[in-house]
């Protein structure tokens, strides 16, 4: 298992904040390259070209809700599907009011399960990539939640 935590903050309200980040229909539209297949509150699936390269052709991913304490705290379980490999990661959010009144997202995620040629991959390597892409949508969140 591997673990990610991390803070971010966002100049807006909690409450616009909570409510966005425990919308799994907004989640996915932060991705600009999603092709996206379904997206509600609770799911969304898609599928997207991957940025690793130690993975290619496409990935397929189900974002699902598995928790929500609203305006307070969200969780998800997020599966991508590869040829030959998948993933699971377990992500949960805590919101709170940050000291300029905005808002603070605690985040931690962990990898819980991999399969096929992810199995042979260096942790290492995989925490590196996975580093990277949490930036990148923390990125399209920012931008997004800005009205971007």
């Amino acid at each position: 298992m591997i673990h990610f935590e991390g803070d971010k903050s966002f100049p807006l309200p909690v409450a616009e904040v909570a409510a966005k980040l425990s919308d799994a229909s907004f989640l996915v539209g932060c991705l600009p390259d999603a092709e996206i297949a379904a997206a509600t509150l609770d799911h969304a699936a898609w599928k997207i070209k991957p940025k690793l390269a130690f993975l290619s052709g496409s990935l397929n991913v189900e974002l699902t809700a598995t928790g929500r304490e609203a305006g307070k705290s969200v969780a998800y379980q997020v599966i991508a599907k590869a040829i030959g490999a998948s993933s699971t990661v377990v992500v949960s959010l805590r919101f709170a009011e940050a000291e300029n009144g905005g808002t603070t997202v605690h985040w931690m995620g962990d990898l819980t399960h991999v399969t096929g040629l992810l199995k042979m991959v260096p942790k290492g390597l995989l925490q590196g990539s996975a580093h990277k892409v949490i930036e990148d949508v923390w990125t399209a969140v920012g931008t997004r939640l800005a009205g971007g």
